[in-house]
C-alpha cells in the first residue's frame, strides 16, 4: 500500500496471533536500549503498517521507562492505512516523552499517512531534499475512490489534519488541508516557511543543535527541550520486526493473500488425506496464517472467508460421498462468491483473474489429487488377513455361534456376527471382520 486508505479496523486478534506464531520461528531479538536521560532515536522506512504501530508503541514505552529526554523518529514512508495512522497519532499524542518526527534521509518522503504522523509529533524536522504531503485518500490499488466516499473521507481527514496543524498557525493549517483536499506537497524549505515543521537538519547532531531550547507541549504541559550534551541511544527495529516488515510488504496484495489462504487449506487437507509426511501440513499452516494476517491488514470482509471455507467443505463432502458433481459445482460457485466478497467494501480491487485461476486449481485438487488419495485409503487390501474381509466361504460345522469355515483352501475358526442365529454346516457365509485369527461372518 502506498496511500492513505480507509476501511474497517484491523482485527487485533489476527495481528497478534500472527506475530505470536512467528515469534516461535525467529531467534530472540536484540536487547532494548538501557540508558536513562538519553535521546532515543528510532528509524523506520516503508509503508505505514502494524509493524510501525508496534515499533512506535515499544519506542515510547522504552523512552518513558528510562526517563528519556526526547524520542526522535526518523521516518521515510509513502503512506498507509487510515486506521493504523489514527492508532499511531493517538499513541504519540498520549506519550509523556517529547517526540520529534524527522523526515530522513535526503530524498525521503512523509507522504499521505506520513504527513499526519509528522504533524502529530511534538516537534518536526526534515532533511534537505526531503518532501511531505500528498495526503489525499485513494483506494488500495492507487485509484480514486467513488465521488461520494471520496468527499466523505476528504472532509473527515481534512478535519483531522486541521486539528493536528492548528497549533502551528494559519499557514500550516491552510497547507495541511490542501495536502488532503488537493494532494499538495512541499519541500523541506517550503514546509519550514509555512511553519509545518520546526527545523531543517542534515543529520541527528544538527537536529539536536537546532531544537535545543525549543519549547513543546506534552500532554498540555509546556516543556523545554534540553538536547545538547545528552547521550544519543539508537533504538532500532528488532530482527523480528525487520522480517515481519519485509514479509508484510510482500503479502499484502489481494491476489497473494487469497492465494496463501487457498494453498494453506489445500496443504492441510493434503496432510489429512495422506498423513505421515508433515511437510504439506506445516507449509499449509504457515501459508494459512500468513494469508489470514494479510487479509487482516487489507481489512477483508471476514464473511467472505467463511464462504471460502464452506466451499472447501463442499468439495470434501463430494470426495467422501460422491453426489455426481452437484456438491462440486456448488463448491465452485461458493468459492468464487466468497473470494469476491472478501474485498467488497474495502476499497481494494477484486483480483478476478486470481480468483478464477484458484477456483480451477481447487477444482483440480479435489477432483483428482484428493479423490485419488481417499480412493487409495478405501481400496480393499489385496494381501494379509485384511484381504479376507468381504470374501465368501462355506461352513464346515454348525455355527452356533462358533465353528469352522472353509475359505480360500483353508479352515478357519469363525464366529457369527449375530450370535442369536445359527448357520448349519454346508451354508455360504461372508467375512465381515476379524478378531485376531477368528473370522467374524454373517449368513
Amino acid at each position: 500500500m502506498v496511500s492513505l486508505e480507509r476501511g474497517p479496523t484491523l482485527p487485533r486478534l489476527a495481528r497478534w496471533f500472527f506475530l505470536l506464531s512467528l515469534v516461535l520461528l525467529v531467534l530472540a531479538s536484540p536487547a532494548q536500549a538501557q540508558s536513562d536521560e538519553a535521546i532515543f532515536v528510532m528509524t523506520f522506512d516503508g509503508p505505514v503498517n502494524p509493524i510501525l504501530v508496534s515499533y512506535i508503541e515499544r519506542g515510547i514505552e522504552q523512552a518513558e521507562k528510562h526517563g528519556a529526554t526526547a524520542l526522535i523518529l526518523r521516518l521515510d514512508t509513502p503512506g498507509g492505512q487510515v486506521d493504523l495512522t489514527q492508532d499511531i497519532v493517538k499513541t504519540m499524542r498520549a506519550a509523556n516523552v517529547p517526540i520529534i518526527v524527522y523526515v530522513w534521509p535526503t530524498g525521503a518522503h512523509a507522504g499521505s499517512a506520513g504527513t499526519f504522523i509528522t504533524l502529530a509529533g511534538h516537534a518536526a524536522a526534515m532533511t534537505p531534499g526531503s518532501s511531505i504531503g500528498a495526503a489525499s485518500p485513494i483506494d488500495g490499488s492507487g485509484q480514486d475512490l467513488g465521488e461520494t466516499i471520496q468527499k466523505k473521507l476528504t472532509n473527515i481527514l481534512s478535519a483531522d489534519v486541521e486539528n493536528l496543524a492548528k497549533r502551528r498557525g494559519e499557514d500550516a493549517v491552510t497547507w495541511a488541508r490542501s495536502a488532503v483536499e488537493q494532494a499538495a506537497a512541499a519541500t523541506a524549505e517550503e514546509a519550514l516557511a509555512l511553519n509545518v515543521i520546526d527545523a531543517i537538519a542534515a543529520d541527528v547532531d544538527e537536529l539536536i543543535e537546532k531544537l535545543d531550547g525549543f519549547e513543546v507541549e506534552v500532554n498540555g504541559e509546556p516543556q523545554t527541550l534540553h538536547l545538547v550534551g545528552t547521550p544519543v541511544v539508537d533504538l532500532p527495529t528488532t530482527n523480528l520486526e525487520n522480517i515481519l516488515n519485509t514479509l508484510l510488504n510482500a503479502i499484502i496484495v489481494p491476489g497473494i493473500a487469497i492465494m496463501l489462504i487457498v494453498l494453506g487449506v489445500q496443504g492441510i487437507i493434503s496432510e489429512f488425506s495422506q498423513p505421515g509426511g508433515y511437510f504439506a501440513g506445516i507449509v499449509g499452516a504457515i501459508a494459512l496464517m500468513l494469508g489470514l494476517y494479510a487479509l487482516g491488514v487489507l481489512n477483508a470482509n471476514w464473511v467472505g472467508l467463511g464462504f471460502i471455507f464452506l466451499s472447501f467443505l463442499l468439495f470434501f463432502l463430494d470426495v467422501k460421498a460422491p453426489s455426481h458433481g452437484a456438491l462440486t459445482v456448488a463448491g465452485v460457485i461458493t468459492f468464487v462468491f466468497g473470494a469476491a466478497l472478501l474485498f467488497r467494501g474495502t476499497n481494494v480491487e477484486i483480483p478476478w483473474p486470481t480468483i478464477i485461476g484458484l477456483a480451477a486449481l481447487t477444482l483440480f485438487f479435489f477432483s483428482f489429487l484428493v479423490a485419488k488419495a481417499f480412493g487409495a485409503q478405501r481400496k480393499t487390501p489385496s494381501w494379509g488377513m485384511e484381504s479376507l474381509v468381504g470374501q465368501q466361504g462355506t461352513t464346515r460345522t454348525d455355527l452356533d455361534p462358533k465353528g469352522k469355515v472353509f475359505l480360500q483352501g483353508e479352515y478357519w475358526d469363525a464366529e457369527l456376527e449375530v450370535k442369536s442365529k445359527m448357520v448349519p454346516a454346508g451354508n455360504p457365509v461372508t467375512v465381515v471382520d476379524r478378531k485376531g485369527f477368528v473370522l467374524i461372518v454373517r449368513s
